[in-house]
């Protein structure tokens, strides 16, 4: 073999070593590039997250801030405005007795057994709509029944309710999808009043939960009430829209997501009732 040969083939193998040389330098630049580019995608995904879940934490302290108003003014303005009349009354009522005016006293007594009675009756009604204990003990689709009867016989309408798919959702979940419920319910009877009501929940296809409180009442719901829903939703982290329906009335949609289903061996246990 000649030098001139050699030469030449040190050159060649010289050549495919700077190129080998330059392709892993390249490879390498690539792949630091797409790791420098996948941690700052993580990163604003990170921020992102902790973004959404500051103005998650925002609505969730301002929604416990309005129902917790919602409770003192409804305590206010009704129990206790009741409890001091009736104090008044039976203030009365002693008075007469002890001035021997025992048919006063009477008279008097009457009226502030029947203010006390109404007041033991909103009261429970209070908490049966916080959580009734239906809810706790047997389970949400016996809950929503039994709110939806209550609302029927009151108000005089049919109430449609099919919601034993949310029986699925975890404790939290449970409580406030009856919130929502009964707060769409209460504002569908205010406004219109409709002569009937739907309520029902179906899983979809991604495992989330839907749930539709629909009506047929003719008024327009007001838009800070429909907030105030959005906003409870919100805090379960579903999502929430309003559609007009074909007869005049509102539909209202949740859509929970899946994972606000536990798992088979987490499911939330209901104590039993005795019989």
């Amino acid at each position: 073999m000649s030098s001139e040969l050699v030469v030449w083939l040190l050159l060649v193998v010289l050549l495919i070593a700077a190129l080998g040389g330059l392709y892993l330098i390249a490879s390498e630049r690539r792949r630091h590039e797409e790791v420098e580019r996948e941690n700052t995608r993580l990163l604003t995904e990170v921020s992102r997250r902790e973004r959404e879940q500051a103005r998650l934490s925002d609505r969730v302290i301002t929604a416990e801030r309005d129902e917790r108003r919602r409770l003192a003014l409804f305590l206010h303005d009704g129990p206790v405005q009741n409890l001091s009349g009736i104090a008044l009354m039976l203030d009365a009522a002693v008075d007469a007795i002890d001035e021997g005016r025992g048919e006063d006293a009477r008279v008097i007594i009457v009226p502030a057994l029947e203010k006390h009675r109404e007041t033991i009756r909103s009261l429970r009604d209070l908490s049966f709509n916080i959580e009734p204990v239906v809810l706790r003990d047997q389970g949400f689709a016996p809950a929503v029944h039994e709110l939806a009867n209550q609302l029927g016989i009151v108000h005089t309408l049919q109430i449609e309710v099919d919601v034993t798919p949310a029986e699925r959702l975890g404790e939290k979940e449970q409580v406030g999808l009856y919130q929502i419920i009964r707060e769409s319910l209460d504002q569908a009877v205010r406004r219109g009043p409709p002569t009937r009501i739907s309520v029902s929940a179906r899983e979809l296809a991604d495992g989330a939960l839907e749930t539709i409180i629909a009506d047929n009442g003719k008024g327009e719901r007001r838009k800070a009430a429909l907030e105030a829903i959005g906003q409870r939703v919100t805090t379960l982290n579903g999502r929430f829209s309003v559609e007009q329906g074909s007869d005049g009335g509102t539909a209202i949609r949740v859509v929970l997501p899946p994972y606000a289903t536990p798992a088979a061996g987490d499911e939330p246990q209901r104590p039993r009732t005795r019989p």
